[in-house]
């Protein structure tokens, strides 16, 4: 079974090299006994495709119908505000008996309109992974869990696929996407925006910028450690988990605007956390703090 990539940046490229390569060192054989393959890739801009078929040791196409023809399997990893525009230029052709999938976190695969008509499953699949690198980031996906989202017709049997090769994989539905992504963020770019805010108020107390990334480093690490081995719950420690109210209104007093929203916002998902850690403990006059209840 061939899969080509419509599309040639990071994702095209670490999905590409990664799946070339699990595909050649593992057992990986389909049902009716064929092996997985990239067949290559197309994009908009002909160097970018030609670079990736290099990194990949596959072939450039020079027009979305040859890919489609010589594919089985056609990913679209484009951004996602142009899948839907990609989709609209390929669904005309002979797609019969295709699998048609892109890599949103997002979106779903009803965004392939028309799909059924075209004789061809849609699906989407998605790695909880930050792909950062177009030429390093495949040496890690064997980290990631995959989610697959589509057609009921071949979505198990890409599961057992990516299980193959080394990865977990779970089957979510289409109407739980986007919570399952604002998951990811949480997990991600909420938690970026949490360090530069830390960053920022360290420098306020006249740290230098090299001082504040460095002095964060341990604690951040350290913490992010723990609650990867031991759970939020085991983990969870600070003014919070103690119920130390008076500490929390003093972080109050001298916060103020998105950071100090920002402050409340998280510790009051962080008190539910210690409710299920201490549940002797009374919690009420911080939620009460938190609230605007108590005196600050």
């Amino acid at each position: 079974m061939r899969i080509g990539f419509v599309g040639a940046g990071k994702v095209g490229f670490t999905f590409g090299r990664y799946i070339a390569q699990r595909s050649t060192s593992s057992a990986v054989i389909l049902p009716n006994g064929e092996r997985l393959s990239v067949s290559g890739y197309y994009s908009a801009h002909i160097e970018s495709a030609e670079e990736a078929a290099s990194f990949t040791d596959t072939v450039t196409y020079d027009s979305l119908e040859k890919l489609c023809g010589y594919s089985d399997v056609i990913f679209l990893t484009v951004p996602d505000g142009s899948i839907s525009e990609v989709w609209e230029k390929m669904k005309d052709l002979d797609l019969t008996g295709r699998i048609i999938c892109h890599a949103s976190g997002a979106m779903t695969s009803d965004i392939f309109s028309g799909i059924t008509e075209a004789g061809a499953f849609g699906y989407s699949i998605h790695p909880m992974y930050a792909i950062s690198s177009k030429y390093e980031s495949y040496k890690e996906l064997d980290r990631a869990f995959f989610t697959v989202e589509g057609h009921d017709r071949y979505a198990d049997a890409i599961c057992d696929v990516i299980k193959a090769f080394g990865n977990d994989c779970v089957r979510i539905s289409g109407t739980d996407k986007v919570k399952y992504h604002s998951a990811s963020v949480f997990a991600s770019n909420l938690v970026t925006g949490l360090l530069a805010v830390s960053q920022d108020l360290l420098m306020q107390c006249g740290f230098e910028e090299e001082q504040a990334v460095r002095a964060i480093r341990p604690l951040f690490l350290g913490n992010a450690n723990a609650a990867a081995d031991k759970g939020p719950v085991e983990s969870l420690t600070g003014p919070v988990e103690r119920c130390d109210t008076g500490t929390v209104i003093k972080h109050l007093q001298v916060l103020d605007g998105d950071v100090r929203n920002a402050y409340i916002a998280v510790s009051r998902c962080l008190v539910s956390v210690a409710e299920k850690k201490h549940g002797d403990r009374d919690y009420g006059k911080l939620r009460e703090a938190l609230d605007g209840i108590g005196e600050l």
